[in-house]
Order: C-alpha cells, then structure tokens, then sequence
C-alpha cells in the first residue's frame, strides 16, 4: 500500500494538472473559432481580440491577491472555487446572446482561471521534495500541452461541426470530475501563511494599476489608451509606497528587489509570453483568411507547436533538477527567437512545410524554457510565499499574453484599422503579421539576457 505522503502527492498532482489543461484548452480552441464568433456577432478586429483579452485581464488582475489570499485561507480551497467558477462561466459562456455578453462570461471565466493558476503549482511545490519538483511540475506543463495541444484541433472540428458554443461545453464535465475528486480524496489544507492579514487595499490597488495598463496597451495608439497607461504608472507608484507600509503585504516588495532568481524568472516568462501568446491567435487568422483553410485544418497545422511542447516539457522539468535551470531555460529562449525571426518572412505563399518547421522549432524552445523556467521561481522562494510565487509567476504569464495580443491589435489598427478582417484587407493584414513578428523575435532576444541574469538557484 502506497504511503499517505505517496497519496497525497499522486492525488494533488492529478487535480492540478487536469486543472491545468482546462483552461489552455478553452484558450486555444478558443483562438481557432474566432472567426465563426467575429462571424456570429458582427464583430471588428479590435472587438474580436477583446474576446480572448478579457479572459487574460482578469486572469492577470486576481492571481497575485488570489496566490496570496490562498497562503493565507487555504490553497485547496481557493483552488476548488476556480474550478467551480470557471466551470459555471464555461456555461454561461455557451449561452452567450451576443458578442458583449460573451466578453464579459468570459472576463468570469478569468477570474476563475486566477484561482486556479494561483494555487495548482503551489500545491505540487507545497508537497513534492526539491529533487523531485522539477519532474512533477514538468508533468504539470506538460498537461498545459496537451490542453494547447487539443485545443486547436478539436476546437476547430467542434466549430465547423457544432459550433463554437461546443467548446465551452466540453469544459463542463471534466470541470465537475475535478471537483469530486478534491472532495472524496483530498484531506489536507495548505496555509503556511495562517495568521496573516490579507492586504484588500493593496489588492485594489494592484488590480487598478494592472486594468488600467493592459486597457491602455490594448487601446494604443489611441489618446485613451496613452492615457490609461500613463494612469496605470501613476498607480503602480501608489501601490509601491503602500505595500512597503503596510505590514502584511500582496505581494512581498523584497522578493523583486532582493531575490534576484525570483524577480529575473518572472521577467523572463513575461518576455516569453509576450514574444510568443498571439503566433496562435494570428497564424489562426493567417491560415483561414489568407490560405482559405478550414478551422479544422487550420487547427492541424496549428497543433504542432504545442504537440512538441508537451513532448518535450517533462524531461525540460527532470533536466533542471539535474542542471541550473538558468541554462536550460535560456537556451529554450534562444530557439525561440529563431522560431519568431523565421515567420518574419511569411508570405500568401510560403509553404506549409516552412511554417510547420518554424512551429517545431518554437514549440521545442517554449518546452525547453517553460519548465525549468517554473522551477528556478518556485525554488527561490520559502514555502510560506509558494502561492505568492505561484500567482506572481501566472501573472507574468497572463500580462505577457495580454502585452502580446496588445501587440498584435496595436498592428491591427495602424495597418487594418476598424475593417473586419477578410480577404479584401489581405495585403494590410499581412503587413502587420510581419511587423508583429518582427517585435516578438527582438523581445525573446533580449530575453535571453534577462534569463541568464536570474543567477544560481541552488547552492
């Protein structure tokens, strides 16, 4: 008979990883039947992005005050109550009337994902040992592969067969499998920080200075968005002086300014995500409005990055137990910046052979980096911060997706405007595709600097 310890590890490692293929698969298979929904309600291309940043707003503004909320109550709890929450907007996303609806279902939907990402990895760090933590959460990405993996494929067959509505659906069940399985087996509570406060005033705050720059981003070059931009600055000066007053924090100032593997790794996945989130949400528009590809055989091209990704990530984890996380890591970076520079050169013509290479080349450089990436920011960490670290992390990963759909809607409307994209505006779209990639190749690049600043993480 295994141990309680053995239990417990094997049990919190399957809840949170089918937990961590949720909500990469609704993310993908999302991305590829947004042309059925812009379709659907009749929506712009700048409305059209708001579909899957609203998702990524509210993701990014409730992890870190969640991860820490988490310490603080519980870690099972708060993760319990992500899943209920993001299985319950699955639904009412399915039933959404119109395109503002779905917006905001889906802005639910993040705020559930938030739970969720807060504290799945701080469960597996709070019960697996050091030598052993690169492997699960390995296991862990990988899961998150699988999802961004499956996504593409059967989110485009469930569009052209059931349409997009089918999605959400899917997500139900497995949603509700989740949660039976932390009732009937799962015990055990972590809080390592019980006792402390929770810093709701600091939370606003947080929340106030991330909405306020991710709207700006999203609304550039326009006058309201430099103007949110300049407001979310303004707030972050404001949540800095607070929280190094206030005696029990959200997030711990001291953990960016004096753990230097802590605060490197973080930048080095938001480069990464910012360089890399939007190649599905623009190679999906690529494929079908340029090629003419059908949603099912546009998310068969598209599965190839994160297939590789998924087979890839796990032994990425064992590595970095074996091997600085800083090397693996950036070397990841690295490929990944040749992956973007070579779609720089996509034309209407380039050949499907070439664009499958470029996306076997990012997924094994994104596999690469992702994992030991995870395990050098929850390695740098005390145990009673692991939630903090764990949102922290999630946060960095949901700014760099929404700082990448940013990009890629700011393109949009220098070189699109307001038109819904079609074959008509075929030259302008594929202007701002190259324009696009050509930032992102330059953010990984210098990526790879911030990820070999992080240091050592182990003595």
């Amino acid at each position: 008979m295994p141990t309680p310890d053995v239990v417990e590890r094997r049990t919190v490692l399957i809840i949170a990883t089918l937990a961590a293929f949720l909500t990469p698969f609704m993310g993908s298979a999302v991305n590829i039947a947004l042309p059925s929904i812009a379709a659907d309600f009749g929506l712009d291309a700048v409305s059209l992005s708001l579909v899957a940043s609203s998702y990524l707003l509210a993701t990014a503004i409730f992890l870190v005050p969640l991860g820490r909320y988490a310490d603080i109550y519980g870690r099972k709890r708060v993760f319990t109550l992500g899943v209920a929450v993001f299985t319950a907007s699955a639904l009412l996303s399915a039933l959404a009337t119109s395109g503002l609806a779905l917006i905001l279902f889906r802005f639910l939907e993040g705020m559930g994902s938030a739970m969720i990402y807060g504290t799945g990895v701080a469960m597996i760090t709070s019960v697996f040992p050091p030598e052993e933590r690169g492997r699960a959460l390995g296991i862990n990405v990988t899961a998150v592969y699988v999802g961004l993996s499956i996504g593409p494929l059967l989110g485009g067959y469930l569009t052209e067969f059931l349409t997009w509505r089918s999605i959400f659906l899917t997500n139900i069940p497995l949603g509700i499998y989740i949660i039976y399985q932390i009732r009937r087996h799962l015990a055990e509570e972590w809080a390592d920080a019980a006792g402390e406060r929770f810093d709701i005033v600091g939370s606003v705050f947080y929340g106030g200075m991330l909405l306020a720059v991710m709207y700006g981003f999203s609304h550039l070059p326009e006058p309201g968005g430099v103007a949110a931009i300049v407001t979310g600055v303004a707030l972050s000066i404001v949540f800095y002086a607070w929280e190094t007053r206030v005696e029990s924090p959200v997030l711990n100032i001291p953990l960016l300014t004096s753990n230097r593997a802590f605060a490197f790794s973080n930048l080095a996945a938001l480069i990464n995500y910012g360089a890399t989130f939007a190649v599905g949400f623009l190679l999906s528009l690529y494929l079908q409005v340029v090629r003419g590809l059908d949603p099912g055989t546009a998310g068969l091209v598209l599965i190839t990055q994160p297939v590789i990704q998924a087979l890839f990530a796990t032994p990425a984890g064992r590595l970095s137990d074996r091997v600085e996380p800083r090397y693996v890591a950036s070397a990841g970076m690295g490929l990944t910046a040749v992956g973007l520079a070579l779609l720089t050169l996509l034309t209407a013509t380039t050949p499907m052979t070439y664009i499958i290479a470029s996306l076997v080349l990012l997924g094994f450089g994104f596999a690469l980096f992702s994992s030991p990436n995870t395990n050098a920011v929850m390695s740098s960490v005390d145990r009673s911060f692991y939630g903090l670290a764990s949102g922290m992390l999630a946060t960095m990963r949901t700014t760099g997706m929404m700082f990448s759909l940013a990009i890629a809607t700011v393109t949009f409307a220098l070189f699109i405007g307001s038109t819904q994209i079609g074959p008509e505006v075929q030259e302008p779209f594929m202007t701002s595709l190259r324009v696009a990639f050509t930032v992102f190749a330059a953010l990984c690049t210098v990526g790879i600097f911030a990820s070999l600043a992080r240091g050592r993480v182990r003595e």
